[in-house]
């Protein structure tokens, strides 16, 4: 039954000033929701503080992240076993694991949703975790540590003190879910009063000084006020006791009833409030509740007062009016924790006390000994921080990939910078005519020895490299090429002291515990995908890098290591039931999911790439279908085909049907493959280089030496070639590669004695004439090729002549016709290959050439081709061409001849 308040307009009004807010425009500050009880904790970014106008600006440029994105229920053409449909592929089981997974993805979406209110901010967990300046004079921390009983900051700014900043209890200090928030107050400098306001904010960045306008704060909440609300309708914050005062007197005053039958029946509150009305006109302003007694703000009011409110825009320009700006600050107060503060967190847990490296530090310096490290606060001042200059590029419909390591890629024997990386490295990566960049081991590690892949801290930059602010400036100078990431949230560092594992004291804070806990070859932390938290961790660690560091793709490193409970060290037939039996971890399978839902919903141009051995089934099909969701794979076999071939086949026993099919893998995700003739691997790992093995034995005053020097280079041109063209839409290289680089990497290590000697690259081979200044110069007009012509990105080749007897490889791609002699001695002087159009074809590339270190054999009047109608290779037409051995042309079709 609805009831009514009947008691006079000032009780009507604490219900309508209570959803005020909510029923205008007004623009709720930032909140996180601790738990069901909607307790709400506001917070604040470092950094400028946006006004109304440009928040809602941004609001409308780029829509929330709602529910409705990525859930499934009832939206059309979502089909779990989709692509199996779309393949013709049936198998029972790995149709019902499918069915079954995404019924597992609704159910965590559901649960998700509990916890946030949408997965925008799911993914944003760095805006409230980690260190955070707060407009109101002071700096907010909060960490996640289930485990632990007590949570405080011991930094250098409080004598390490493990007492001075800690979490209160009570006051947002913990919550349910192992929370702990801390708030650090700057500090109030000598002579200088409190503020008049509790809530009197800052601006850190800008120098403007509203608040020191002259005008007092009771003038502009006076002005504020008188422009909001109607004669009257202020009443009851003037007078908020009137009412209850009133009640008393009715009740117990002199007049009242003195005993319980003078009391009599009190009628219900619509009677009263009827009664009310009757004798003093009905009230625009009365207040009828739902008659849900839980809830005392689901109300209902008179419609025309509601609309006049909700067209009232809430008097926020005057509460601005109050803010004051970076000069204002600085001189009140001295910052709680100062720019480049060293500090730590410190658990007491039922294990005893521990002291860790923050879990969402953004800079972590290690101790000169390695075992210890420093979060080290980052919040320079506006006048050095670092300002952005370029935007991001558009995504090409074909990638060219440079791949780079910053510490390696100078050529002195020490670690590189992020500096070196961007004043030395990039401008020649953009001379060589790749369209993107690929750095591996960014992310903050222990180890160097280990290329960055065992992270410690997930959303730090290494320090080894720089500052965050030079990281920055690598990216900004670095647009115009899309800028990639490896990432790696397929395991992480055992180390306890530095990196994440036994974080809180507990072994399953972010981990699995047990064996499933540990990589079952590597000594790394297996993460624990199934938790809520764990997922919002490695969410928002996506996240992080794109909005912090404009980071356009990542390269997930090693899936087959996260998607299987064996790590991937199993040997596979292809049998799709490998993919869905009792090894697999389903719940790795569905944060790869949401994390590609995710990522291109919030960021339409990104680009992801899966690095997965087992090449799982529906890596790059829509999730929509049942597929993982990434934009491309990587091909790992065809490097190792390669690598195989080099060192253990005799030339002349290369197979050229395996060279195709490896290379093209499965046809019906060409468009989607990435591949590279050799990866970092074959140049890090302790193994050999393909110049190494080419180069690495040949003697220069041996007499074979020119022919050593001269297959060399042939097999180098070529297998680069054909890996460029014959696949998908991405190809990568790793620096140093594309010129031969002579010698494999080798990091300092005890087995060399630490030296610093091999990890490096000789860049000042390109100074010099010689074959690896020609190798560089095949490898510049080979990407000009892709450039001009575009052939990663036209249709998939037609393979029309694959000869293992000959040796030779032909295929069309477009008006482009691929030949390739992979003979180790034969030459052929008018080889036919077949063509379906009759015309004129130029050659365009010849690795034979002087200037790619060839002999030069074609001569320029060989370089046009007319065809001869002639059936060859089930083709009408043919050309015949000189193919000397070891040799690779390139022809364009000039002109069509209708016959």
């Amino acid at each position: 039954m609805t009831t009514t308040l009947s008691i006079p307009l000032n009780i009507f009004f604490f219900h309508q000033i209570q959803t005020t807010p909510t029923s205008s425009n007004f623009q709720q500050p930032q909140t996180v929701t601790f738990s069901r009880r909607k307790t709400t904790l506001k917070t604040a970014c470092s950094g400028s503080q946006e006004n109304p106008q440009q928040h809602q600006k941004k609001q409308k440029k780029k829509k929330e992240f709602n529910t409705n994105d990525t859930d499934s229920d009832g939206e059309k053409g979502y089909d779990p076993v989709g692509f199996l449909v779309k393949r013709g592929i049936s198998h029972k089981a790995f149709a019902q694991f499918l069915r079954e997974r995404h019924k597992a993805l609704k159910d965590l979406k559901d649960e998700i949703l509990k916890r946030h209110m949408n997965f925008k901010i799911m993914a944003s967990g760095f805006e409230l975790l980690g260190m955070h300046r707060h407009p109101e004079h002071r700096v907010d921390y909060m960490e996640w540590a289930p485990g632990a009983r007590y949570c405080a900051i011991t930094a250098d700014f409080n004598d390490w003190s493990a007492t001075e900043n800690c979490a209160r209890e009570h006051y947002f200090g913990h919550d349910d879910y192992g929370y702990w928030f801390i708030i650090l107050e700057d500090k109030l400098r000598e002579g200088e009063e409190p503020d008049e306001l509790y809530f009197q904010q800052y601006n850190y960045v800008d120098d403007y000084d509203k608040g020191d306008s002259g005008v007092t704060v009771e003038e502009l909440f006076k002005k504020a006020n008188d422009e909001y609300w109607q004669p009257g309708e202020d009443r009851y914050l003037k007078n908020h006791f009137e009412v209850p005062a009133k009640l008393y007197e009715q009740m117990f005053g002199p007049n009242g009833p003195q005993t319980i039958e003078e009391l009599g029946d009190i009628p219900d509150a619509e009677t009263r409030y009827k009664e009310w009305a009757a004798k003093n006109g009905p009230s625009p302003y009365a207040v009828i509740d739902e008659g849900k007694n839980y809830d005392i703000f689901n109300v209902k009011v008179d419609p025309e007062w509601h609309e006049r409110i909700r067209a009232l825009k809430p008097p926020i320009a005057y509460w601005l009016e109050t803010r004051k700006g970076r000069k204002a600050w600085l001189k009140k107060y001295m910052p709680g924790i100062p720019h480049g503060s060293k500090y730590r967190v410190y658990f007491n847990t039922p294990n005893g006390p521990l002291e860790r490296v923050p879990a969402w530090a953004t800079y972590v310096q290690p101790e000169l000994d390695g075992r210890q490290a420093y979060a080290i606060h980052w919040e320079p001042p506006p006048e050095d921080a670092y300002k952005w200059k370029n935007k991001s590029p558009k995504v090409p419909k074909s990638l060219r990939i440079y791949e780079a390591h910053i510490g390696i890629s100078g050529s002195e024997p020490k670690i590189s910078s992020f500096n070196d990386f961007t004043d030395k490295v990039l401008p020649y990566i953009k001379k060589a005519g790749y369209n993107a960049i690929q750095l591996i081991g960014v992310v903050e590690h222990k180890d160097y020895f280990t290329v960055g892949y065992r992270v410690t801290n997930f959303y730090a930059t290494s320090s080894r490299y720089g500052t965050p602010d030079d990281f920055k400036r690598l990216v900004d100078e670095a647009h115009g090429l899309l800028v990639f990431m490896e990432i790696v949230h397929s395991y992480a560092a055992a180390d306890e002291m530095v990196g994440l594992s036994l974080f809180d004291g507990s072994n399953d804070c972010f981990f699995h515990s047990g064996k499933r806990g540990q990589h079952k070859f590597w000594g790394t932390r297996m993460f624990k995908y199934g938790d809520l938290d764990v997922l919002h961790f490695l969410l928002s660690n996506l996240s992080w890098w794109i909005e912090e560091y404009q980071i356009d793709g990542y390269q997930f490193h090693s899936l087959s290591s996260m998607i299987y409970t064996h790590n991937g060290f199993a040997s596979f037939t292809g049998d799709l039931e490998e993919y869905s039996n009792q090894y697999v971890d389903r719940e790795a399978l569905l944060y790869l999911i949401m994390a590609n839902e995710i990522l291109h919903v919030l960021y339409p141009n990104i680009v992801t790439i899966a690095e997965d051995a087992t090449y799982y089934p529906g890596l790059c099909e829509p999730t929509s279908q049942g597929g993982l969701g990434f934009d491309y794979y990587v091909n790992l076999s065809a490097p190792e085909m390669w690598s195989t071939f080099l060192e253990t086949v005799p030339d002349h026993e290369w197979s050229m049907t395996k060279i195709v099919n490896t290379l093209v893998s499965k046809k019906e995700n060409a468009d989607k493959m990435l591949l590279y003739a050799e990866n970092h691997n074959q140049s890090i790992s302790g193994r050999r280089s393909f110049a190494e093995i080419l180069f690495g034995e040949v003697d220069e005053h041996s007499e074979n030496y020119k022919e050593s020097l001269l297959r060399g280079s042939s097999l180098h041109k070529m297998i680069r070639l054909i890996t460029l063209t014959i696949g998908g839409r991405a190809y990568m290289n790793f620096m140093g590669n594309e010129f031969g680089h002579p010698k494999s990497v080798e990091f300092p290590t005890s087995s060399n004695d630490f030296s610093y000697s091999l990890a490096n690259r000789q860049w000042d081979l390109l100074e010099k004439d010689g074959i690896h200044r020609d190798l560089f110069t095949f490898d510049k007009d080979m990407m000009k090729l892709d450039e001009k012509e575009r052939v990663l990105s036209r249709v998939f080749p037609i393979f029309h002549h694959v000869n293992d007897s000959s040796m030779v490889i032909s295929y069309v791609r477009g008006p482009l016709l691929f030949i390739f002699n992979f003979h180790p001695t034969e030459s052929y002087d008018s080889y036919a290959v077949g063509v379906e159009e009759a015309g004129e074809y130029q050659l365009i590339l010849n690795t034979d050439e002087i200037k790619y270190a060839g002999q030069g054999i074609l001569k320029e009047d060989q370089y046009f081709q007319r065809t001869i109608s002639r059936r060859v290779d089930g083709h009408r037409n043919c050309i015949e061409v000189q193919l000397p051995s070891r040799t690779a042309q390139v022809y364009k079709l000039k002109r069509i001849l209708r016959i």
